[in-house]
């Protein structure tokens, strides 16, 4: 593990003896820790006396590299080694990617925050010979596309069939260098939000609207995890909640949650909250992306003003535990997700699903 701390400046310890040191476990990559940083930035605000220190550590994930995600078959792949953490009060929060988050969390643990959303679509990234292009105009049966998702491969084979696509692994920093060093890719699709956080926005060639490409559950957000009992850390971060986002990813955790989907079938969603109405779109596809079913449904939901209270006793909802949200508007949310898996499986969605599992199970 290695400790860091941020946020004391010298001579700060002696002042105030007393000064709680929190710490906040995070993955090694260089976007976990911008992520991390930024959680960290706006709790050092609402709490200038407290002090952070931050634990980075590899997950499995990270050290499987050679392999597909959907093969892998463990459903924490890159949560497992930060609860373990979190369990033996080694750290005392986690910053993850929401998508990255399983539905059902280990018993003991919760999403404590669920942060405001950056651009939650995906993003194009040419190789330097085809910078210009987009993704319809990349020459014929020899461009390959990489994507380490069978959700985006699906959508985007059924959209683009004149191209190939092909399983590429690891972090933003290698995966950019693998398409920029290799001949072998033509483009990458990577989320916005991680190439945004990054600071390589130039590097976008296109992004993918849901006609195009709709994105996972939970994309864009970062979710804070924490131990279930632990009210001090709860009431901590419980402040960063952002209603929108987490109203919206409600939705999404439900649905998909739902359908009992996961890395090894594609699903997808797009949210929307427009005059206090949540719309939420939902889609399955089969590995090819020969068979598709997508619906929509909307809920009308109460957006309260930041941090209005909920009851003190709410259970969790999808592994998400919101004090200062109205329950109502969650308990909608959470409806309106499980409503639209409802409606897609009465419509045949579970057998599109299985096929999906059992072809990536035997490949």
């Amino acid at each position: 593990l290695v400790g860091e701390t941020t946020g004391s400046t010298p001579g700060e310890e002696e002042n105030s003896p007393k000064m709680r040191v929190i710490r906040v476990g995070t993955r090694k990559s260089q976007l976990a820790r911008i992520q991390t940083d930024s959680v960290v930035a706006m709790l050092k605000t609402l709490n200038p006396g407290l002090q952070f220190e931050i634990v980075a550590m590899s997950t499995t994930g990270d050290k499987i590299l050679d392999t597909a995600l959907s093969k892998i078959g463990e459903k924490s792949l890159f949560t497992k080694e930060l609860e373990h953490a979190l369990e033996k009060n080694e750290v005392d929060l986690v910053v993850h990617s929401l998508k990255d988050l399983p539905t059902v969390l280990p018993p003991g643990f919760t999403i404590g925050a669920v942060c405001k959303r950056e651009n939650p679509y995906d993003a194009v990234v040419f190789h330097p010979k085809f910078v210009g292009k987009t993704l319809e105009t990349l020459p014929e049966k020899s461009s390959v596309v990489g994507t380490s998702s069978l959700r985006r491969a699906a959508q985007l084979q059924r959209k683009f069939p004149h191209l190939q696509f092909k399983s590429i692994r690891g972090n933003l920093n290698t995966r950019l260098q693998k398409l920029d060093e290799l001949q072998e890719f033509s483009a990458i699709i990577l989320a916005a939000a991680g190439l945004q956080r990054m600071g390589w926005q130039n590097r976008v060639g296109q992004i993918l609207h849901p006609e195009e490409c709709m994105y996972a559950v939970g994309q864009g957000a970062l979710g804070v995890e924490v131990r279930a009992k632990d009210q001090d850390i709860l009431d901590l971060v419980g402040m960063l909640h952002h209603p929108e986002t987490l109203l919206c990813c409600i939705a999404e955790r439900a649905f998909l949650k739902h359908l009992e989907g996961g890395c090894s079938v594609p699903v997808a969603v797009h949210t929307a909250i427009q005059d206090g109405q949540l719309y939420l779109t939902g889609g399955v596809w089969s590995l090819d992306g020969s068979e598709s079913m997508q619906e929509t449904m909307q809920a009308t939901i109460h957006i309260p003003a930041q941090h209005e209270d909920g009851p003190e006793d709410d259970p969790q909802l999808v592994g998400i535990t919101a004090q200062n949200i109205p329950r109502a508007a969650q308990l909608a949310a959470e409806n309106l997700g499980t409503s639209l898996a409802n409606l897609l499986l009465n419509k045949g969605a579970k057998n599109i699903l299985d096929v999906a599992r059992q072809l990536n199970d035997a490949h």
